[in-house]
């Protein structure tokens, strides 16, 4: 017990360390930047493209963005790691960035969002993936005229399937310019919580097995792990609905066929919040069917603790009218069977039969039928 306090107060520790280092110091200038020390440096890559052309560009300086921005009409820069103030700033003086905007990119603590700022709008997405415990990453998202900025906490790549498609010459997204190229990325995203929560369902499953059928001092800290995670889940995809029914207001979307698309989105994302609800509710029960299980099985133990006293109690009566050991010679009354010729068999023999009446007995009664039928499948 003591080894298992001083693991969870260790992670403990650690989630605190993590979170003061990403913390904001009090009193700070509104727009300044809090680079965490343990965020990688800035890899930056372009895409140019029109429905003609496409030229991958990796970048080594933001000076290179300019040129970029002027030569395509429509420009999807990738940021990947938020580790140096300059190279952020210097982006965001590139393409008109607010300060506020910047400080919400880096503050990676971020809820799901979507901002309107003067030219452009501001997206904030949650990027999850399967693990123990669940991962989470931000994604910051600026579609504007033209161009589409994505910032990525770490050196990941979930967008990769809007990569093939626009080295594909997919028509659609190549016609579609900057918003229509947004509204991809926010799709792709979505469509990526679906196996999660696939994943996360298996695994509810298995857990509700697990109570039921083999519970554990284990299985308690899996059923918290795993309702922390459904939480972090919630927090990622509930304000979707939100986020794209704003964007569906936006004058630069309102109107026009990417709206129709991020209706669809939406619809997705009302899907997903219903199937987390689901989950949700099933693993508040988990708890209660893990008591109930533990209980059970107590019951099933007291059960045969007391067919047991019952059979023996009998059996220890007469054992112990046997084993007083009266003198026969000074009365007749004295248990004459103490020098009787078969005494010993028949006082066994006695004992025997008298344990199996009583097994008869709650035999006949039923109890020795589980409470539980081990074979019956949980309830989903």
């Amino acid at each position: 017990m003591a080894k298992e306090a001083s693991l969870v107060n260790n992670a403990r520790g650690a989630r605190l360390r993590r979170r003061n280092k990403k913390r904001r110091a009090i009193g700070m200038a509104p727009g300044t930047l809090t680079i965490d020390p343990e965020s990688p440096a800035p890899v930056l890559s372009a895409i140019g493209y029109t429905q003609e052309a496409l030229q991958e560009v990796p970048i080594t300086a933001p000076g290179q963005l300019p040129a970029l921005k002027k030569d395509w009409p429509c420009l999807w820069v990738n940021v990947h790691g938020l580790g140096d103030a300059k190279v952020l700033e210097e982006i965001g003086r590139i393409f008109g960035l607010h300060p506020l905007c910047l400080e919400d990119i880096v503050n990676v603590r971020q809820r799901a969002k979507v901002e309107e700022y003067e030219g452009y709008r501001f997206i904030v997405l949650r990027v999850v993936a399967l693990g123990t415990p669940l991962q989470q990453s931000q994604v910051s998202l600026i579609a504007g005229e033209g161009f589409v900025l994505t910032f990525f906490e770490r050196n990941e790549d979930p967008f990769h399937p809007v990569r093939d498609r626009l080295r594909k010459n997919s028509v659609r997204i190549r016609q579609g310019g900057a918003n229509y190229l947004a509204y991809s990325l926010i799709d792709c995203l979505i469509d990526q919580y679906f196996p999660i929560l696939e994943g996360l369902g298996e695994r509810v499953e298995e857990l509700q097995d697990e109570a039921l059928m083999r519970p554990t001092h284990e299985t308690v800290g899996r059923i918290n792990e795993m309702k922390r995670d459904l939480l972090d889940l919630r927090r990622a995809i509930w304000p979707l609905r939100d986020e794209l029914s704003a964007l569906m207001r936006a004058d630069a979307f309102a109107g026009t066929e990417t709206a129709t698309y991020l209706r669809d989105a939406h619809d997705h994302a009302i899907v997903l919040i219903d199937l987390l609800e689901s989950l949700r509710e099933i693993s508040g029960s988990l708890m209660d069917l893990y008591l109930s299980s533990m209980s059970n099985r107590m019951n099933e133990v007291m059960k045969l603790l007391t067919i047991i006293s019952t059979i023996f109690i009998p059996l220890t009566f007469i054992a112990g009218v046997y084993g007083m050991n009266f003198n026969t010679e000074a009365s007749p009354w004295n248990m004459p069977e103490l020098n009787a010729y078969w005494g010993y068999p028949m006082a066994m023999l006695s004992m025997v039969l008298t344990g199996l009446g009583f097994a008869w007995l709650i035999w006949r009664k039923g109890w020795f039928a589980p409470t539980v039928d081990p074979k019956t499948p949980p309830v989903r």
